[in-house]
């Protein structure tokens, strides 16, 4: 495993992290996340990922559960808020209230008395910039979390944060995690320059497509019965992955992993890692067998010709 500093900060990440998104507290149970998340371990991941909003706090739940007999040391935990946690109008968004509010649930959740990591999960427009830093900036000072960071917010939004907070001396967010992968490209134009300028670290979620880049879904052809794509409830988070063009791209990439000796998997994730900026690719798994495949790809290269080729096959459906 790999372990590369977060932007400029001090903390350490394994370049492969383990998120819960749409699987722990959700479609995998409580044993099997804690055999994911031990062997996860094992093989050298020290990043979870979280959020109050997977399955209204199931996911933390059950990620604490499993992470419980670690030690805490040990491991980089993060989580998020911003999305709405009940009907109540203050049970959402990052007014200083439900920051503090959600911190205190989540680390209930989580069976801790920190958080490494503490993300907005999107930028909120209601809410003054300068509540949320201060907020972020007040759990800091009182230990509840170590490193504040954000989510998928745009490139102008990041900078008027990191000019606030230098200007008015509070912690800087040390991270940014959007989506990122072989197809989903947007970040290089702007949010990349901004951050590396900052010193902010990407921490990126779906590099693998939402499971497209594995190569599993295949054009013309019924969707695996136990694929995502396939789940009535969670298959329309793939649905824009999953057009024919797109598809028939990703089979044109399988030669090409296979000269490198790797997974198409593996390709796409050494692919996101060969991204300076890029601290950490975070992977969902349901099962160890994904999980010790998605592994292997931390101390994998692709060469320039290999980059080329891949930009090829994909043509036209990059999306910048």
């Amino acid at each position: 495993m790999e372990y590369r500093r977060l932007g400029r900060s001090g903390v350490r990440l394994s370049s492969i992290g383990l998120g819960s998104w749409l699987t722990f507290g959700n479609k995998v149970d409580q044993e099997r996340t804690t055999a994911c998340v031990r062997r996860a371990f094992e093989l050298g991941i020290v990043f979870f990922d979280t959020a109050d909003v997977y399955n209204r706090g199931e996911g933390e739940l059950a990620l604490g559960q499993a992470l419980d007999g670690l030690t805490r040391s040990d491991y980089v935990l993060a989580t998020k808020c911003f999305w709405p946690m009940s009907d109540n109008p203050n049970n959402r968004g990052l007014s200083r209230k439900h920051i503090i509010e959600s911190c205190e649930q989540s680390l209930r959740r989580l069976r801790t008395d920190y958080l490494d990591l503490y993300q907005c999960h999107r930028y909120d427009e209601d809410t003054p910039l300068d509540e949320t830093l201060r907020a972020l900036d007040d759990l800091v000072t009182q230990g509840k979390i170590l490193y504040a960071g954000i989510s998928e917010w745009k490139a102008e939004e990041i900078k008027a944060a990191v000019d606030y907070a230098d200007a008015h001396g509070l912690d800087r967010i040390v991270s940014s995690q959007p989506q990122y992968n072989m197809i989903w490209r947007r970040i290089e134009r702007d949010v990349i320059p901004v951050c590396e300028e900052a010193g902010i670290g990407q921490v990126v979620w779906s590099p693998l497509a939402q499971g497209v880049l594995t190569g599993k879904y295949k054009p013309g052809e019924p969707l695996p019965p136990e694929s995502r794509g396939a789940d009535e409830e969670l298959g329309g988070w793939v649905q824009s992955y999953l057009q024919d063009s797109v598809l028939q791209a990703v089979q044109r990439l399988l030669p090409i992993a296979e000269g490198l000796g790797m997974t198409l998997a593996q390709m796409a994730l050494a692919w996101v890692l060969r991204q300076p900026n890029v601290t950490s690719a975070i992977v969902g798994v349901t099962r160890l067998e994904q999980l010790e495949e998605n592994v292997k790809a931390a101390d994998k290269s692709l060469p320039p010709d290999a980059l080329s080729a891949i930009d090829a096959a994909l043509g036209n459906v990059i999306r910048y």
